[in-house]
């Protein structure tokens, strides 16, 4: 059984609101490092809670988005309490309900990606409420949604990888639990008794520097110096000279005043992404060039492999150029995935794993790797708005195209 193999910190995370030391705290918070059963222990916790103390009520289970809380919350969680409930999900209209001791609950999904999704909380009446990775969820949202929870006896459940020590949630939550009456738990990989040693070392081997404090260490400590330290001319530098079977793509960081930036990238079938070539073009150094020499400089980059390029991955804001894009008919276009945080952990986390690799002829971007820096004077996770070009096109390709190589071996989730 799952249950046999919990540790002490899993069951105090799981059982903190029924043992007489803890039950009279309002919320609990257990940060720390991935992959140490937090989710696990806290959403089996959060459902005995509730079907203990209620019936007939409502409950929300907030994630960043619906999608990554049905993946990493909602499908897992009727394994994790198989036998113990009966769940009947909807998944169309994003709520599921709950059966258990003759009491039923049903329970809302929310995503909290941006400031307006505060608005979909508006008008409810809950009894409590878990945020799955709480840091990454603006504080409206969080806040709006807190405010609903106004039934007698209602409760808050948070879990969360670690951030910047300058993040609102560490700032108002963690440093302050005691005086808004919140237990506290911080885990390390080390509290999961199910994770196999293998596993743990591989992840231990996905990240580095700032990533691998927090990620790892479970530490809320500040992103400074170079981006990518984990950059290895050695291990990232140089393509074979035969090509592995895989799919071609473009990927465009647009600019007409500043510089543009496109990059030809295989991504093999066993999940490397290959950067064959590239073109860089700085109008503030040279005359600025229209939308339609850009598109001709395009099709020379794709070169003999046009016909093979399954999109054009293009920075979502420069919608003339997509337009000029889809106008010629050649190629198919994608609007990247402009997650920058994410996507620079992405790209962070490939490079460790040696699953990121660059022809010496893609000069720039070998330039721009040793100037991205952290803009250490912001207080968040935000690199310097210079020498970024090359990079951000790259982002692009690894958020929206390589997230896929992330979930084979173990990069996405925590």
């Amino acid at each position: 059984m799952m249950y046999e193999k919990l540790s002490p910190k899993q069951l105090r995370a799981m059982l903190w609101w029924s043992q007489s030391d803890t039950k009279n705290y309002d919320a609990v918070i257990c940060d720390g490092s991935v992959r140490s059963g937090k989710t696990m222990s806290m959403t089996v916790g959060f459902v005995l809670w509730s079907m203990k103390n209620f019936s007939s009520q409502n409950f929300a289970l907030c994630g960043k988005t619906v999608s990554s809380l049905k993946r990493n919350v909602i499908t897992p969680m009727q394994k994790w309490l198989e036998g113990i409930v009966k769940i009947k999900v909807n998944l169309s209209r994003n709520f599921l309900d709950i059966l258990m001791y003759g009491h039923k609950n049903r329970y809302y999904f929310f995503g909290g990606k941006d400031e307006s999704s505060c608005q979909l909380v508006q008008g409810l009446t809950l009894a409590g409420i878990m945020f799955d990775e709480v840091a990454l969820m603006p504080r409206s949202f969080v806040e709006q949604a807190l405010a609903r929870c106004s039934e007698k006896g209602s409760k808050f459940w948070f879990n969360c990888n670690p951030d910047s020590p300058e993040h609102w949630f560490y700032k108002e939550w963690i440093r302050k639990s005691r005086e808004k009456n919140v237990f506290y738990l911080h885990f390390d990989m080390n509290d999961n008794f199910s994770l196999d040693p293998k596993i743990k070392k591989r992840y231990e081997n996905l990240y580095s520097g700032v990533f691998y404090e927090r990620f790892i260490l479970g530490k809320w400590v500040v992103a400074e110096g170079i981006i990518y330290s984990m950059f290895d001319r050695r291990k990232n530098v140089g393509i074979p000279e035969i090509l592995p079977k895989g799919e071609y793509y473009v990927s465009i960081d647009y600019g007409t005043r500043n510089p543009c930036s496109m990059g030809l990238w295989l991504l093999s079938e066993d999940g490397h992404g290959y950067r064959i070539r590239e073109s860089y073009y700085d109008g503030r150094r040279k005359s600025q060039k229209t939308d339609e020499e850009h598109y001709s400089e395009l099709e020379r980059l794709a070169g003999n492999l046009a016909g093979k390029i399954n999109y054009v991955i293009v920075d979502p804001s420069a919608l003339s150029f997509i337009e000029c894009i889809r106008r010629h008919g050649q190629f198919r276009v994608k609007k990247a995935d402009n997650s920058v945080a994410d996507g620079i952990r992405n790209v962070a986390s490939l490079l460790t794993a040696g699953r990121l690799h660059f022809s010496e002829n893609c000069r720039d971007t070998l330039r721009e790797f040793a100037l991205y820096r952290w803009d250490e004077k912001s207080g968040k996770d935000v690199p310097i708005k210079e020498n970024d070009h090359a990079m951000d096109d790259m982002r692009y390709f690894v958020k929206t195209i390589m997230w896929r190589t992330l979930r084979d071996f173990g990069g996405e989730g925590s």
